[in-house]
């Protein structure tokens, strides 16, 4: 049992406890005991199974939470659990999902009304009951009916990073039966989508029929879908991650490719021009129309390039222009990973981080960065120990430090700096000014009105320390919406004053959007890619950052953490006033 899942029931089980009314110590001992189990880069279950390790030896791991979790590897679940689900139907966990109610408004909803199902909160909502309940009125309402729109539209959705891991774990194990050559992941993970649907695996080799025979006796396997001679269907886990893998001759592997990699708006354009060229595309090859004869078909290139187009990257395949510029030589050289050469967001033991700040330098100058910025939280955020403006000017004499006696990275001091609900930054100008880069973010008031909102991030604009807007929008993924405001008039305003938006990286986040990142391009934006890491291991994110940002058509050039070091510290020093 993976990491994830054994955390996933912690904090299940915490906020199933919050909602009984539970003590708080013993909540935030669950929560704390899920975060810990996320930030660890060794198996629990394998520390477990080694006598000469403990659990507890774990930090934020006791002897109480160490039974928890021997009983959730065991069977998946825990005493506390169980009984929490007896008392309360199992949709309160789905109630979570939904903005506004929190698991004290879930008890609420349990006492006053037993609802059962989110058709009947939805309708609770529409007859104007909700209202009824202490600290809920009519603004609640809508916001919870707003949110379970959201809910119906992203159920059956599962993050990029969670499709990639189980392509990533799947792929090995076909790769290594016998008679595999290939194993390649299309549809919508291909093409860095932020959520995906399903997964669509293509697999070669001398006789790729038996990854179908294996994939169906899988041990991740929930359930089998459908067998047949050319494609296994089946759904991993209780997640329900729907597999589809199929089974290719080598000359047809490019069209297949092509085909189940999408998207649907960019196939129907390059089907059409194979029609007027009087050929023929499907997932088996491109042919002549008149006499069916094979053209091309083994590679992707071939394919685009019998069409008379270059090969066009995965990312930008919607029909947003990418086919007209492959067919002039005109497509943008998107970034790439190895393109970046420093991380910078990123968190320490100071505030809520899981590593000291050598560590994160270390674990970045292994991954060949040649700088970074650590960027702490602010005083706001007091949950996480935030940095006061004393702690930040004594920070930022430590890197100073810390830089002349070398660490084989060069370390640039930072903050991310709460913006106010009226603008202002958390910590004073002064103290900001000792710093080398600021990142502004939003961590509070999110609900205002999307003028407000809109207001309040140009007066933050205004502030001379800030160099980087981070995750911009505010959204966590199946999770929370973005915060609404006027993005084109934030992105002219930023472009202008030369403050960048980041692209976080953060699974969770992917936050800016790709089509916000194309849009604040074309209005002269910069931008950074970073991981907002918590944790060493955090910092191999980056990779779904730079998916989403080729997404957005950026090119190394508009991403300011491609520059080499000197060059990038010239250019957080100019700021437009």
């Amino acid at each position: 049992m993976d990491n994830k899942e054994i955390a996933r029931i912690l904090w299940e089980t915490g906020d199933l406890m919050e909602i009984a009314g539970d003590d708080s110590f013993r909540i935030r001992s669950y929560r704390n005991g899920a975060t810990a189990i996320e930030s660890l880069t060794e198996s629990v279950e394998a520390v477990l199974l080694d006598p000469t390790r403990k659990i507890t030896d774990i930090p934020g791991i006791g002897k109480g939470l160490a039974i928890v979790i021997k009983e959730i590897i065991e069977r998946r679940s825990c005493d506390r659990r169980d009984e929490l689900l007896t008392r309360f139907p199992a949709v309160a966990l789905e109630f979570l999902k939904i903005q506004g109610l929190g698991p004290k408004g879930i008890a609420l909803l349990f006492q006053h009304f037993q609802v059962a199902s989110m058709d009947e909160l939805e309708q609770l909502c529409l007859n104007q009951k909700l209202r009824e309940l202490p600290r809920m009125g009519a603004k609640l309402e809508e916001k919870v009916l707003r949110s379970i729109a959201q809910y119906r539209l992203r159920t059956g959705r599962y993050l990029l990073s969670f499709a990639d891991e189980a392509a990533r774990e799947l792929s090995k194990a076909i790769t290594s039966l016998e008679g595999i050559a290939s194993v390649s992941p299309a549809g919508s993970l291909r093409r860095g989508r932020e959520t995906v649907g399903d997964l669509d695996l293509l697999v070669t080799g001398e006789n790729p029929e038996t990854a179908l025979e294996f994939v169906a006796t899988y041990s991740r396997v929930y359930e089998v879908l459908g067998r047949g001679v050319n494609k296994t269907s089946v759904k991993l886990g209780r997640e329900g991650l729907q597999v589809d893998v199929r089974a290719l001759p080598r000359e047809s592997f490019g069209a297949a490719m092509q085909y189940f990699t999408g998207s649907k708006e960019h196939n129907v354009a390059i089907r059409m021009r194979a029609i007027r060229m009087g050929l023929k595309l499907s997932e088996y090859g491109l042919f002549r129309a008149d006499d069916e004869t094979r053209v091309a078909g083994e590679t992707e290139e071939e394919v685009y390039r019998t069409l008379g187009l270059d090969w066009i990257p995965p990312e930008i395949r919607e029909n947003q222009g990418e086919i007209e510029l492959a067919e002039t030589g005109g497509l943008p050289r998107l970034v790439q990973l190895h393109d970046l050469r420093g991380d910078l967001h990123m968190h320490t033991t100071a505030t809520d981080g899981r590593a000291t700040l050598e560590e994160m330098a270390e674990a970045a100058r292994d991954l060949g960065y040649e700088y970074i910025a650590i960027t702490d939280h602010s005083k706001a955020l007091s949950m996480a120990n935030g940095l006061d403006e004393k702690r930040v000017v004594e920070f930022a004499r430590e890197v100073r430090e810390i830089n002349r006696r070398g660490l084989g990275i060069r370390i640039f001091s930072g903050l991310e700096c709460d913006i106010m609900k009226e603008g202002r930054m958390d910590v004073d100008e002064e103290a900001l000014a000792e710093l080398d880069l600021v990142i502004g973010s939003i961590h509070g008031n999110m609900s205002m009105e999307a003028s407000e909102m809109t207001d309040r991030l140009l007066r933050a604009l205004e502030s001379p320390s800030l160099r980087i807007l981070g995750h911009p929008t505010g959204r966590l993924l199946l999770n929370r919406e973005p915060f609404p405001f006027d993005f084109d008039r934030v992105a002219v305003e930023a472009a202008r004053r030369g403050v960048a938006f980041e692209i976080n990286a953060s699974p969770e986040r992917l936050d800016l959007s790709a089509q916000m990142a194309r849009s604040a391009k074309a209005r002269g934006a910069k931008f950074t890619i970073s991981t907002d890491a918590h944790h060493p291991k955090h910092l191999g994110n980056m990779r779904f950052g730079v998916t989403t940002a080729r997404r957005g058509w950026l090119e190394p050039k508009d991403v300011l953490n491609t520059l080499p070091v000197e060059d990038f510290a010239r250019a957080i020093r100019a700021k437009q006033s």
